[in-house]
């Protein structure tokens, strides 16, 4: 699809630059030889992934997302196990148990996007911040455990252009 008639879009929890340093630090002292690493300024923890969106439905995705039950308050996710898609070849960290405000959240963005017919819309949720694509390797060993936190006040509609991502709209959670 092209810029003329739709965007490519996705829901996610931003992360912030201090955070995408230190995990982009970390990442980097696995000493990855295989996949694609994901350009630090990529780094987010997708809510929910929409596709080819057209232009003309753009304004009604925000409208229904400005609409959505939030949890009320700032999500702490803890990015603390490192895992291997291997079907999908991604290289991702992962909350070993995700919290229920965040559960909660992704649901009601999912329910707010049924009207809009988004096929993706239907996959099973696994939280992540994707550190590689094609990544065809066993789980890399780390010197030290991920002990990261993701804190989000805002979710927020991100565009993807080009291997770029830009925020198109953002709402608070609190």
């Amino acid at each position: 699809m092209t810029d003329d008639t739709g965007k490519r879009l996705f829901f996610a929890l931003d992360c912030p630059p201090a955070q995408r340093k230190a995990i982009a630090q970390w990442r980097s002292e696995l000493g990855l030889r295989t996949g694609k690493p994901v350009p630090a300024d990529n780094f987010h923890l997708t809510l929910l992934f929409l596709g080819d969106v057209p232009l003309a439905q753009v304004a009604g995705v925000c409208d229904a997302a400005s609409k959505v039950s939030t949890p009320g308050e700032a999500l702490k996710i803890s990015l603390d196990r490192l895992q291997v898609w291997h079907r999908a070849g991604v290289l991702a960290l992962a909350p070993e148990q995700a919290p229920p405000g965040l559960l909660r959240l992704v649901y009601a963005l999912e329910q707010a996007m049924l009207p809009f017919g988004f096929e993706e819309a239907n996959r099973e949720y696994r939280p992540h911040l994707t550190l590689a694509r094609d990544f065809r390797a066993q789980e890399p060993e780390s010197a030290t455990p991920p002990e990261f936190f993701l804190h989000a006040e805002r979710f927020a509609l991100f565009e993807s252009h080009k291997g770029r991502y830009r925020t198109l709209a953002d709402w608070p959670l609190i």
